[in-house]
């Protein structure tokens, strides 16, 4: 089997442990998420198997949105839930102020990633030296909040609790602007909650979750839950191209590519199979296709 799995993962479990589920599932061997999940987030985890783990770099790089829970008045060293207390204050802030606050950080900026994060210093994991008690410098990285829709802001005791939905670039941690917020309106604050609603073209509302599969799979219809891998390519334009071409381009031959502006392209056969992305190239003034990643598709004979 060959595709992406829209998987809706649950909290509790770690991404890796939802790869682990589908290879049993699906009895492959290759499998690979597209954006890692905290155990305390949930929601859309992309997965691709077989040969569609070609194409899992195509979709880490999109955007995402979220459902987010962010509690104010409570700061943690984790910058979500798990953590322990690092500071806590009561929240003075009105509704009128938690919202300008929330919605100061749309647009372009620069992040600071969090010490309980996967990023590399020097060949560590931030997350390992975090347990050792070590913090170092972090470079700031560029991010984009595109949109945030604050859905509800409830007030207990002297702290509140504001649910929103942002839609963001790749890279960002929400629950580093989940601290940012509480930072700013001086109260603290961390993620209390995290669900992906969406990553890239693949919605919660058509996801599975694991129950789901398990029942598609004891009715003999996994493979219905598979989605076709150059969904994650839409981006790129489509080119279709002869038998006798697609031989050429899995044999590391050009082809002629008159005509193409982009420099990635999604590859078909003529009869519509997917073969692979494609990149145009310039060789002796003329444009030339070559195989940039090979996927290919062994019913149609090449």
């Amino acid at each position: 089997m060959n595709g992406i799995i829209n998987v809706n993962k649950p909290i509790g479990i770690t991404s890796f442990d939802v790869v682990s589920r589908i290879r049993r599932l699906f009895q492959v061997r290759k499998a690979g998420h597209a954006g890692t999940l905290d155990p305390d987030a949930g929601g859309v985890l992309p997965l691709c198997i077989g040969k569609a783990t070609k194409v899992v770099e195509y979709l880490m790089d999109k955007d995402k949105t979220y459902r987010v829970g962010l509690f104010l008045g409570v700061a943690t060293d984790t910058q979500d839930a798990s953590g322990n207390i690092i500071l806590e204050k009561p929240v003075s802030a009105s509704d009128e102020e938690i919202r300008a606050a929330v919605n100061s950080f749309l647009g372009e900026r620069e992040q600071i990633p969090p010490m309980y994060s996967a990023v590399r210093v020097k060949g560590k994991r931030l997350y390992e030296l975090a347990r050792k008690g070590i913090e170092v410098e972090r470079s700031p990285r560029p991010i984009t909040i595109y949109r945030i829709d604050i859905i509800d802001i409830r007030r207990e005791s002297d702290k509140a609790h504001v649910i929103f939905d942002v839609e963001c670039s790749k890279g960002t941690y929400v629950r580093t602007l989940c601290h940012d917020i509480g930072e700013l309106l001086g109260c603290g604050g961390h993620m209390s909650s995290l669900i992906r609603t969406r990553s890239g073209p693949f919605l919660l509302e058509d996801s599975y979750t694991l129950d789901d599969l398990e029942q598609l799979k004891s009715e003999g219809r996994l493979e219905t839950a598979l989605i076709s891998m150059d969904k994650a390519l839409l981006k790129m334009p489509p080119v279709y191209i002869s038998h006798r071409n697609a031989i050429k381009l899995k044999n590391g031959l050009p082809v002629p590519a008159e005509g193409l502006t982009a420099d990635f392209i999604r590859v078909y056969h003529e009869s519509g199979v997917f073969l692979a992305i494609g990149k145009a190239v310039c060789e002796d003034g003329h444009l030339r296709l070559r195989t940039h990643k090979w996927i290919g598709n062994d019913s149609i004979g090449l």
